[in-house]
């Protein structure tokens, strides 16, 4: 029987190590033929054996354990061209079972694997520091899964060959949520988004985007909206897709309707007041598609049982149904006007929680599938820096004007003198003639605009909806014949 002995060291042979019964049995160091691999750990009866490190010509090498010169069991494996680390377990030489790859981007899978690829369960940080905990099919993300991104994002649902793809819900980092259909790693299919303004959309979504997407808003009604003075109006508005159709899977959306009178106008084409600021105030005319220019004017809010009642030409659509005096509709109208005074510089404070929003203020409504309304808005009485310039009825023609100059000249009535007055004269109903004191107390009648602008915080998808404009006329109102005492004194003549 021969005896176990070590190769001596000035041996040619490619092995130095010990020996038993002539073979390889022990530790030992040995190269092979081609000089590409170098082995040096355990042998058993000539195989590598135990616990060993196999070293590669290009710097890459393997550590770990060794089964009858197989590399099976636990091992440490390192990729000189890549850069990449594993260690885990291996059998015949490939990656399979539980491990951890650490790549040389900074990324870390650990998790297991098969055939030296990310098979089934296992955890994936990618080198930008997102992180998904899920199935794993050939390397790629595959079946159930969650991911967080690294901007905050997370996802949990389907996943195919690395795309979102399935069933899933998104948690964005602003705080919307997505639950419904993914295609390709967006929405796709039927959904909820309930957006972190407000906004909710139910339906069909078709590449990230809905399938009805609003594109504008509608205010309905005619093209020109008559109204009484000291009326209130009902505004309602729908959200339409640019084909027409109401965007009915909707609601949220935050919308402020407000007003603008009009702006600079030549007198000979004038039928309405127009007004000189003073003061501080700023004047920034904004454009309407109506063919002129307006200025900022105050809207106030009215309940349905505050009204004042005046006859209503055919025309008009809107009349109020009470009869108030002058004196207690400014006290309404001023006190509206103190709550409300805040609507056209303060945007009210909206919370997050879709359908909940409280708005003191009627100027400000939620959308509700596709629709909003304003109830009882009126125009408020003239701010103190609005001082009207011109009053005018309707325009009238030459013939008529000359006729209503003669009028005045010929009705001129001499009234007692005041001291330090200079005589008056009794007013006609002509072009010029100065507002009476109830008018005061409300908007002057005239060509004003209705605006509805969408203020939803942030903008939902990025994007805020354009302003819509209604054009609106302001009626005087009839007077009515006295009919309580028709022996009283007429109201005394303007001075």
């Amino acid at each position: 029987m021969a005896s176990a002995g070590r190769v001596p060291e000035d041996s040619r042979s490619p092995y130095k190590g010990s020996m038993r019964r002539m073979v390889r049995d022990g530790y030992g160091h040995y190269l092979y033929q081609n000089t590409f691999f170098r082995y040096e750990g355990e042998w058993k009866d000539g195989k590598k054996h135990g616990h060993g490190k196999l070293l590669f010509k290009d710097g890459s090498y393997y550590e770990g354990e060794f089964v009858n010169g197989e590399i099976i069991g636990k091992g440490q494996r390192y990729w000189a061209s890549s850069g990449n680390t594993y260690s885990g377990q291996f059998v015949l030489g490939e990656l399979q079972g539980q491990g951890i790859m650490r790549y040389k981007d900074g990324g870390k899978y650990e998790g297991e694997f098969s055939h030296g690829v990310r098979e089934g369960y296992g955890s994936l940080i990618d080198k930008n520091g997102q992180v998904y905990q899920g199935s794993f099919h050939e390397n790629k993300k595959h079946g159930v899964g969650q991911m967080i991104f690294n901007n905050g994002d997370k996802y949990e649902g389907d996943w195919i060959l690395d795309q979102r793809q399935g069933h899933g819900v998104l948690h964005s980092a602003d705080g919307s949520t997505y639950e419904g259909q993914w295609r390709n790693g967006v929405f796709n299919g039927q959904g909820l988004m309930i957006h972190c303004s407000g906004t909710i959309y139910d339906g069909l979504w078709i590449n990230g985007y809905p399938a009805t997407q609003a594109s504008k808003i509608v205010i309905l009604g005619p093209k020109v909206i008559k109204v009484v003075q000291g009326s209130p109006i009902t505004m309602r508005v729908q959200l339409q897709t640019d084909e027409g159709e109401i965007v009915e899977n909707e609601s949220g959306r935050v919308l402020k309707v407000w007003a603008g009178v009009r702006y600079v106008q030549l007198p000979a084409f004038s039928n309405f007041a127009f007004f000189k600021v003073t003061g501080d105030a700023e004047v920034k005319p904004i454009q309407t598609p109506f063919g002129f220019e307006c200025i900022n004017y105050p809207l106030t809010g009215r309940p349905e049982t505050e009204a004042s009642k005046f006859e209503c030409p055919d025309d008009a659509p809107s009349c109020p149904k009470e009869d108030l005096e002058p004196e207690s509709l400014l006290k309404s109208l001023l006190y509206r006007t103190r709550a409300d005074s805040d609507d056209l510089d303060e945007e009210p404070h909206l919370t997050s929680s879709p359908g909940n929003q409280i708005f003191s203020s009627p100027h400000y409504q939620q959308v509700d599938h596709g629709c909003a309304e304003f109830r009882n808005v009126s125009l408020a009485p003239p701010p103190p820096e609005y001082h009207p310039i011109m009053f005018l009825g309707s325009l009238p023609n030459k013939k008529e004007d000359h006729r209503c100059s003669e009028k005045m000249v010929k009705s001129k009535k001499k009234l007692p003198q005041r001291r330090n007055k200079s005589p008056t004269y009794q007013k006609e109903h002509c072009v010029n003639h100065p507002p009476s004191p109830s008018d005061t107390f409300m908007a002057y009648p005239g060509e004003y605009v209705i605006m509805v602008q969408e203020i939803t915080t942030p903008p939902f998808l990025g994007k805020t909806l354009p302003t819509a404009f209604a054009h609106l006329k302001v009626l005087p109102r009839k007077k009515q014949p006295h009919s309580r005492d028709s022996s009283r004194s007429p109201t005394p003549p303007f001075e």
